[in-house]
């Protein structure tokens, strides 16, 4: 478990990284040059998915998501200075809830 979540973290910072490179390209004028690394980053991200210790890829996007959610919500108080409101944090938690019961679940081979 506790290497899925570093994984996860790692596939977040990933893809957060990645996709603002695009947001800042596209939307706040940046060079052409931040796809490079940014592409980059796109493509750590889905090497570090592969890594989940799972059978399926499916479940292992899918308990990403809830991961994914809650660093998107760091990501906008941390970067965008936006402090996540108690619905924000409701929702996070809930989605880490469900990421543990796609992830941990005893599913039939």
């Amino acid at each position: 478990m506790i290497q899925a979540a570093a994984i996860f973290a790692g596939a977040a910072l990933a893809e957060i990284a990645g996709c603002f490179a695009f947001w800042a390209w596209l939307r706040l004028s940046k060079s052409v040059w931040w796809l490079v690394p940014g592409c980059a980053s796109l493509v750590v991200f889905a090497w570090l998915l592969t890594l989940v210790d799972t059978d399926q890829a499916g479940r292992a996007y899918a308990a990403y998501g809830g991961v994914y959610i809650t660093s998107a919500l760091l990501w906008l108080w941390l970067a965008e200075d936006v402090r996540p409101d108690r619905w924000d944090l409701l929702g996070a938690g809930l989605c880490l809830a469900g990421a543990s019961v796609i992830l941990l679940g005893p599913h039939r081979p």
